[in-house]
């Protein structure tokens, strides 16, 4: 399905019954990296997997900021007439979803974000180099988001007052103590480092979330 919204034409798929989740994948994914995941997510929840501007069947673009991914989905969840959904963000999905509860409060319920980070020297710098580097070569507008965004005081996220689970995998290319200093900065949040899991591997094509989602919103 698609939806015009905030200039963007973004398009979504919803599956399910139950109370509203909404999924956001990363930088240069579409929704279907949920594939194996949503079919599970689907029995207990109404899901909306969405595809953020420029990506995937959504309409092309070369405005990319996060912030404007963020007023997206607050459009899409008001035009919908979304009551008080929950919210998973892997990535990039992560940072719009924690300016979502930053900017519009009382719009989610709850938030989940995996491998997320407050700024670029949140990522290991072996990582940040290399994106440098790509997009040196590249000029793509998705790899200069990464490089240049976001800019979020950890201080700023006192403000978000629903739950929010922080995960990263223990192999993730943003930093341990950045991950920790999300989860410390926010008012009600719980932890997890993912043993054995790097960036994405608990996440693209896979199922392992599921639990952790399920106990989170339980």
């Amino acid at each position: 399905m698609y939806i015009h919204i905030n200039r963007q034409i973004l398009y979504y798929d919803k599956t399910g019954n139950g109370s509203p989740l909404l999924l956001l994948h990363g930088n240069g994914e579409d929704h279907t990296i949920f594939d194996l995941l949503i079919p599970m997510l689907e029995q207990h929840y109404t899901v909306y997997a969405i595809d953020t501007r420029g990506h995937g069947a959504s309409n092309p673009t070369d405005d990319y900021h996060y912030e404007g991914m963020a007023d997206d989905i607050a459009e899409f969840i008001t035009s919908l007439e979304i009551p008080a959904p929950a919210l998973y963000g892997f990535s990039d999905g992560g940072i719009v979803g924690l300016l979502l509860a930053l900017h519009y409060p009382g719009l989610l319920s709850r938030l989940m974000i995996s491998g997320a980070n407050l700024n670029p020297h949140g990522m290991k710098w072996s990582f940040l180099r290399k994106a440098r580097q790509h997009y040196k070569k590249t000029e793509s507008p998705l790899d200069r988001l990464m490089i240049e965004e976001p800019d979020i005081p950890p201080a700023g996220l006192a403000g978000i007052r629903i739950p929010v689970l922080v995960l990263a995998g223990e192999h993730d290319i943003i930093k341990a103590s950045h991950t920790k200093l999300i989860a410390q900065s926010l008012p009600d949040s719980q932890l997890k480092i993912l043993p054995g899991e790097d960036h994405g591997s608990y996440i693209i094509h896979s199922s392992k979330l599921y639990s952790h989602i399920r106990e989170f919103l339980s």
